[in-house]
């Protein structure tokens, strides 16, 4: 069976040929040629059995659109019609100047411009983004001076309006905020500096950062992870790259051990911490509570001043690097109600000392010290309530006892020694 050509479009074109048309029908498989009355299309595609693409030769008037395949050629009374279309005019540019290096959306603005096959900027074409009779949407190619910029369509080249291509100064950078963060990225970075419109990169050493603003005069980029110990931050715009400035990565901190890794719970102890990367510590939590007197002795050691709390809380240390993490097996640090005594069992006992005396109350099982009258006696702790104190010798006459553990002295009571 012969090809069957049910539609042409556009129905309508320039008489020096050259518009692409879309044929469909049937049968088209094999097809051999189209032909717009006696004349060849040019630039003839096969797309599928029902489709065909090309571009009209030359003609005038109407005319028939046949297909001509091994079978035959189409009979259907599908027609196109050539037009006379004035050329294309051009009445502005907007912008009429742009960078050097091209890339800019330009809107050109006329009559006559649908079909459009070229724009040139100067010898340069530029790529046609959008097209209709009144307007032309193109991306600039890259350029130097002034040129002229003109259309061309199927019926004849514009007239040449003026483009200027202007050099864009290299950027500059002059500072970052801030100037360190954690070695696996994500934190926001704030670079300062002039001519940083239209950047295209912004660079962390080899590692390419995310913009998420940008300005003349400011970018924020989201940082790449890299390693320590720094990298070389430059901005790159259709201008050039910038000077660099260093950005130094720093390793997460390590909290390994406290001490003491108990303390009151009001607080304002002296707690020394070791780890590492401390240097840069900003900030030192217990359970959540900021610790105040950050005093860096090392990179791997500092002192706080324990903060009021209760129970036990996980210590974390932030630095530019990040905040710690507890590391498993870790002491953790334990808030201490002050010692309370509120029974001695017996309350008096020999001069010579070596009774065995009972101290009843509360909070009682860090005890690390008891005193009769300031004199130190030997004890074991037996549980939070109680204490089994060996009295020390002494003077007749009554003392006080004074229980003490990492959370400060207790109450005192009374023990009488008797003469013996």
């Amino acid at each position: 069976m012969a090809p069957v050509v049910t539609s042409v479009s556009p129905t309508q074109g320039g008489p020096a040929g050259g518009t692409l048309v879309t044929i469909t029908g049937s049968g088209f498989t094999g097809a051999t040629v189209a032909r717009f009355g006696p004349n060849l299309a040019t630039n003839v595609v096969i797309v599928s059995d029902t489709q065909i693409t090309a571009r009209t030769p030359a003609g005038t008037g109407t005319v028939k659109v046949t297909v001509t395949g091994p079978t035959g050629t189409s009979t259907q009374n599908v027609l196109f019609t050539y037009t006379t279309v004035a050329a294309p005019v051009l009445t502005s540019l907007t912008p009429a100047s742009g960078s050097t290096s091209g890339g800019n959306t330009v809107t050109i603005n006329g009559s006559n411009l649908s079909g459009a096959t070229q724009v040139l900027f100067g010898p340069n074409p530029a790529t046609v983004l959008t097209n209709t009779a009144t307007q032309i949407t193109v991306s600039a190619p890259a350029g130097s001076g002034t040129v002229g910029v003109t259309v061309t369509t199927p019926s004849g080249t514009s007239n040449a309006l003026s483009y200027t291509y202007v050099a864009t100064p290299a950027p500059t950078i002059s500072s970052l905020s801030p100037t360190a963060g954690p070695t696996s990225g994500g934190n926001t970075v704030t670079i300062n500096g002039t001519n940083l419109s239209g950047a295209t990169s912004v660079k962390f050493g080899i590692n390419s950062a995310t913009i998420l603003t940008n300005t003349s005069t400011q970018i924020t980029v989201s940082a790449p992870a890299g390693p320590p110990p720094s990298a070389n931050v430059t901005v790159t715009t259709p201008g050039g790259t910038s000077n660099p400035l260093p950005y130094f990565y720093i390793a997460a901190p390590t909290v390994m051990d406290l001490s003491p890794d108990l303390g009151p719970d009001t607080g304002g102890n002296t707690v020394t911490i070791f780890g590492s990367n401390l240097t840069l510590t900003s900030a030192v939590q217990f359970g959540g509570n900021p610790a105040t007197g950050i005093n860096v002795i090392s990179d791997n050691q500092l002192t706080v001043t324990a903060p009021a709390g209760s129970g036990t809380v996980v210590v974390t240390v932030t630095t530019p690097g990040g905040t710690s993490t507890t590391e498993p097996g870790n002491p953790y640090y334990t808030y201490l109600g002050a010692p309370v005594l509120t029974s001695l069992t017996p309350s008096n006992g020999p001069d010579t000392g070596g009774d065995a005396v009972v101290l009843g109350g509360s909070n009682l099982t860090y005890t690390d010290a008891v005193t009769f009258g300031g004199v130190p006696a030997s004890f074991s702790a037996i549980s939070d309530t109680q204490v089994v104190a060996t009295s020390p010798a002494g003077t007749p006459g009554t003392v006080n006892v004074v229980a003490h553990t990492p959370a400060g002295n207790s109450n005192t009571l009374p023990y009488t020694y008797n003469p013996s």
